[in-house]
């Protein structure tokens, strides 16, 4: 018996060579230069092996190489496998209405094609066909900009074969088939062609050919409608060329173009809309004309159940059956087992704890941000062997989520079978809760907890805790949001937690970068995982919808790490309503930093500060120090000076030399024209040319009248730095006294036209006396005073016409609160 045991232990021990072979096959089919690089692997091995030794890299990247294409491997088949089951289900659904033809459907569709479909259908897949084309470019083409979008006047047909209904479980599904064949349809894109061919083409796709079956689920008791392709449907798309202006390209077809579109087009299908992944469309009996542009959902992984590592490993229909002993052997193996999830949401993901078992308990729940109105969260179970350097994947689930227009979210998931799991969450705060089955295997399931804590929308307002906290509308009855330089956002790094250090000992020296636009913002460095730095950044609202971009890294002795990054929609900020959140950074398992964001008009901003004064006045600025700048000299120091760019202008202060810490002590005035202020340390060198040391830009256009600001500046481009300033607009003495002369507007003028007329005749004894030299000085304050008198007079203007309107009003208020006087003067 003994040896017979040793017998099947060694059969069982053999691997399965059908198997292997399968896999081999497989990849050869996938990848067709391995036949050539194959025999190359095989011919360095021999020149190591036999000729001169080189280093022991060849079997360990084989063996990654293998690892990688085994995981794409069996991801494959569980996508097989997932297919085959609902090819079964879709050929063996018992039927529950006779075959119905369609021929009303359609003559219905082509009568509401053109004026109501079409331009909804155009409007909601323009934004999602442009995102899409420029995160997936072909090689080709550099930059894609989407001009013109329209899905043509001819509808596509749907049940030409008819349709019916079906019945799985308690699931009811309709079966129909759908054939898009248009030509008159006006997909517009310029491109610019990248490297070796230049300039740019017009890319017209002028024909497409959509066929497929489709699949539409009720769910929700009639709420919503899930649809999807029985399998991956028949693309074909027809692409013109055309010239894009100057040093544009000839109207002939740029290789590979149209198979790049169809690929992109079948694989976007594949992904998001061919059984068992589903798309929904919400039948919401209100609609409150929200646009949700983003939120915050907080997502909580709270256990698992029949985890095991012989049923995850794989797909069922590869494994082999295992005797009782192997049962009994993988049942105490499974005691072993740890795992842990990666929860992912777009860019951002993060992870639980390891636990053990087969029923392990992880109750980690993650701020997770949402940049649209979709959403998918995905889970994916990783087992973690103590020691290990790589993490062996399980298996995976996933979570859709969609906004509604009653302000209600929907929540959808693949059952068991592939059936459907749904939830409704009819306000923000609702918690929902879901059993999830992974996918492709018959065993194993995920309790996960989501809760919606607010939809930001794009007028500004905000749904939250089953409330609707709206914006302050505008004074013309239009959204607060203004494009371009209409208003300014105000950003404040407050603080971060739980931020990841990479140093063995624990330290991290974090420091925050901010990008929006061209312009970018740096906080200073902390000390903490846990820092607190309070600085507030401004810049100029660009509009279209622009990101703000965060980065975040840690400061070290050979170069800084990367610890995260996010990005934040500035879309729907209204004034006077600040947004205090945190925010997850992604590309990291831990760590979010909370900013507080405000927007605010530029005038009204300026006219708080003070700031009513532009023109006739000068910048002065000092330059006082600067510390802790960044060593040029292989000596270790530096001979700092600093470049100093206004507009046109340029100044340079003295070079210190041999010093980190310099201190100038100079001043420099610029006439007040509104220009960009910019410092540039530079690092003197008397041969080689002179080096970047960090760089800043001075904000002085908010700034009061003569009043002086005084700050520490951080250079940009550089790990550390900042620069000791001093600015002031200077505004001349005489506009300072007018400005708080408390005279009414018709006195200010009538003492400006006195003022103008001794000028006058101060300047014309200068000319008697034929002193040229001093005529310069009441020139200059003649042209002041010229301009300021025309500036009252505008002011009297005004005031004239608000007091005639006033005289109108209050005479209307009259005869409306006096009949009497009404029907007389009706009567006369």
């Amino acid at each position: 018996m003994v040896f017979v045991e040793m017998g099947r232990r060694k059969k069982r021990s053999v691997f399965n060579v059908d198997g292997v072979m399968d896999f081999f096959n497989n990849v050869m089919m996938e990848k067709s230069y391995l036949p050539l690089l194959i025999p190359l692997v095989l011919m360095l091995w021999a020149l190591e092996k036999w000729i001169f030794s080189l280093s022991n890299w060849v079997p360990l990247v084989l063996a990654v190489w293998v690892t990688v294409q085994h995981r794409n491997y069996q991801h494959r088949m569980a996508v097989e496998d997932l297919n085959k089951k609902w090819k079964r289900f879709a050929l063996s659904s018992s039927p529950k209405t006779p075959l119905e033809h369609c021929e009303w459907l359609n003559k219905l569709l082509i009568e509401i094609w053109s004026n109501y479909i079409n331009p909804k259908l155009s409007l909601r897949f323009q934004s999602i066909v442009e995102k899409r084309l420029k995160r997936n470019k072909s090689r080709l083409i550099e930059k894609l900009e989407l001009l013109e979008f329209s899905l043509g006047s001819s509808p596509p047909w749907l049940g030409l074969q008819g349709t019916r209904w079906s019945t799985f479980g308690d699931q009811q599904v309709m079966r129909l088939g759908f054939d898009w064949d248009t030509t008159d349809i006006s997909i517009m894109l310029l491109a610019k062609v990248a490297k070796p061919f230049f300039g740019t083409a017009k890319i017209v796709i002028n024909s497409l050919r959509i066929k497929g079956d489709l699949l539409l689920m009720p769910i929700l008791d009639g709420k919503a409608i899930l649809y999807s392709f029985i399998f991956t449907p028949e693309v074909r798309i027809s692409v013109a060329f055309g010239s894009g202006g100057s040093q544009s390209l000839p109207a002939t077809e740029l290789p590979g173009v149209s198979s790049w579109l169809v690929k992109l087009l079948t694989d976007t299908l594949a992904k998001t809309m061919v059984e068992p992944r589903r798309q929904c469309f919400s039948l919401s009996a209100v609609d409150l004309r929200k646009k949700a542009v983003g939120g915050i959902v907080y997502v909580t992984v709270i256990s698992g159940n029949k985890v095991s590592r012989s049923s995850l490993k794989g797909s069922p229909s590869r494994r082999q059956p295992s005797s009782g002993v192997d049962g009994l052997r993988e049942h105490s193996d499974d005691k072993d087992l740890q795992t842990f999830v990666e929860v992912e949401l777009g860019e951002l993901t993060r992870r639980t704890n390891v636990r053990p078992g087969s029923s392990p308990q992880w109750d980690s729940t993650f701020n997770m941000i949402l940049h649209d109105n979709t959403g998918i969260v995905r889970f994916h179970l990783f087992e973690h062997t103590p020691g290990g350097m790589m993490c062996d994947y399980l298996a995976s689930c996933e979570i859709k989520m969609r906004y509604n227009t009653d302000d209600s979210t929907t929540f959808w998931a693949i059952g068991p079978d592939s059936s459907v799991i749904a939830r409704h969450s009819e306000f923000c705060g609702k918690a929902v809760e879901m059993v999830l089955p992974f996918e492709g295997v018959n065993i194993g399931e995920l309790a996960v907890k989501l809760v919606i804590k607010e939809w930001q929308f794009s007028d500004g307002s905000l749904s939250f805790n089953n409330l609707r906290v709206s914006s302050q509308p505008s004074l013309n009855g239009s959204s607060n949001f203004l494009s371009r330089t209409g208003r300014r956002i105000i950003v404040t790094v407050v603080e971060g937690k739980d931020l990841i250090t990479k140093d063995k000992s624990g330290k991290c020296n974090p420091y925050v970068k901010l990008q929006y636009g061209k312009v970018l913002q740096k906080t200073k460095t902390a000390h903490s995982i846990n820092p607190e730095w309070k600085q507030r950044f401004e810049f100029d609202e660009i509009g279209d919808g622009e990101y703000l971009k965060i980065k975040c890294y840690t400061e070290e002795v050979f170069g800084d790490d990367s610890i995260g990054s996010a990005h934040i929609s500035l879309e729907g900020l209204v004034e006077g309503s600040p947004r205090d959140v945190w925010i997850p950074l992604e590309k990291v398992n831990s760590g979010e930093l909370k900013i507080q964001i405000e927007a605010v008009r530029i005038d009204e901003y300026e006219g708080s500060r003070g700031s009513s004064y532009s023109g006739n006045g000068w910048i002065e600025l000092v330059l006082i120090e600067a510390r802790d700048l960044v060593a040029a000299d292989l000596r270790g120091t530096s001979d700092p000076y600093v470049r100093v760019q206004y507009g046109n202008l340029k100044r340079r202060t003295k070079v210190m030399y041999k010093t980190l810490n310099p201190k100038w002590h100079q001043t420099l005035e610029f006439p007040d024209n509104g220009s960009s202020l910019e410092l540039h340390v530079k690092d003197h060198n008397a041969v080689l040319p002179t080096s970047s040391i960090g760089d800043c830009v001075v904000e002085y256009q908010r700034l009061p009248p003569n009043q002086m600001a005084d700050k520490w500046i951080p250079l940009q481009g550089v790990k550390r730095g900042e620069i000791h300033i001093q600015v002031t607009r200077k505004v001349p003495e005489l506009e300072k006294k007018l400005s708080v002369d408390p005279d009414t507007s018709l006195t200010k003028a009538r003492q400006i036209s006195s003022q103008m007329k001794q000028m006058m005749i101060k300047l014309q004894s200068l000319i008697d006396d034929s002193n040229l030299e001093g005529i310069s000085t009441p020139l200059s304050e003649l042209e002041a005073l010229q301009d300021m008198q025309e500036e009252y007079m505008v002011q009297l203007e005004t005031e004239q016409m608000l007091l005639l309107t006033k005289i109108k009003e209050l005479g209307q208020e009259m005869l409306n609160s006096s009949p009497s006087l009404s029907r007389n003067s009706f009567g006369s």
